[in-house]
């Protein structure tokens, strides 16, 4: 059945969902870095997450996608799963939180270029002048939070998680109208977790050493932000374009800051509040759109009697 692209209630409410649990994980990687490598931190989140999959697929009987679509998915598996969790792992071993959360921002500008050229989705000026305006207003957020920003080599890594993060959203979009959401979903988890498995090995021993909290982060990571957060972005995608789903990532760095605010106890300055505020209006700009107009009835011209 083909859904309207549009972003009603329910897409907004997936997006939401998504943004939550995926907003946490950072801390949650940071955390599990002490007792594990980036390569098994990848592995891990990304077992838990295909094995609620699996259990997921069997309970609701959802089929997998079609045979000759396997190795397109597994390869978007690879790319937007392996190579995102491993190389975003890496730099955060080095790469400041701020560098970290203005490169991840540029998701929704490299989702937005991927879908013009790959899904001839057409970008309105407002929609480019709305993502360029919530970017700024992610920058302001991050200068203004406290977060030290600072140029690292290893920054390279998180653009490459960006532009894989992209590849992914727009590649499962056309897979979406012919096989279900789910399906694709655990598919791409399935080769993504495999993906991970040489940069892994070593899990086994890490649990064995790693103590219990340490452990509930992996848990964490696998569920939330992995299982829950993906089936949530995924299914806001199968109802509105990949572009204008995207743009909500821009959300992300002010949300953390909130996060911080309720639960750490750290104030955001004016200028933090300002910059999330213009960071909601870029995304509301981009999502606008232009009302339809007004249809004016056909004047009927009066015969004139003659007298």
């Amino acid at each position: 059945m083909h859904t309207p692209e549009r972003l009603d209630g329910r897409a907004l409410s997936y997006i939401g969902i998504a943004l939550l649990t995926w907003s946490s994980a950072y801390a949650a990687i940071a955390y599990a870095l002490a007792s594990f490598t980036p390569g098994e931190v990848a592995l891990a989140r990304l077992s838990i997450g295909s094995l609620c999959f699996a259990v997921l697929l069997l309970i609701k009987r959802v089929p997998l996608p079609a045979r000759r679509d396997w190795p397109a998915l597994a390869a978007l598996g690879v790319v937007g799963l392996s190579v995102y969790h491993l190389c975003l792992n890496t730099a955060e071993t080095k790469v400041a939180s701020g560098t970290a959360a203005i490169l991840i921002s540029l998701v929704p500008a490299a989702t937005a270029a991927l879908s013009a050229v790959w899904l001839r989705e057409r970008l309105s000026p407002r929609t480019l002048t709305g993502l360029a305006v919530a970017l700024l207003g992610v920058v302001v957020v991050v200068l203004t939070s406290g977060k030290q920003v600072k140029v690292e080599p290893m920054a390279a890594l998180v653009l490459v998680s960006v532009l894989s993060s992209a590849v992914f959203f727009v590649g499962q979009k056309p897979f979406f109208a012919r096989s279900s959401m789910l399906g694709v979903t655990g598919f791409t988890f399935f080769a993504g977790t495999l993906g991970t498995l040489p940069f892994g090995l070593d899990l086994p021993h890490a649990l064995a050493a790693a103590p219990a909290s340490h452990i509930g982060a992996l848990l964490w990571l696998g569920i939330a932000p992995t299982f829950i957060g993906y089936i949530a972005w995924n299914a806001a995608l199968h109802r509105a374009s990949a572009s204008q789903v995207s743009s909500f990532i821009y959300f992300s760095p002010p949300i953390a800051v909130l996060i911080g605010w309720v639960w750490l106890g750290e104030r955001p300055t004016l200028l933090t509040l300002v910059g999330g505020v213009i960071t909601v209006g870029g995304v509301v700009l981009a999502n606008a759109r232009r009302r339809p107009p007004v249809p004016v009835a056909p004047v009927v011209a009066t015969p004139v009697k003659q007298g």
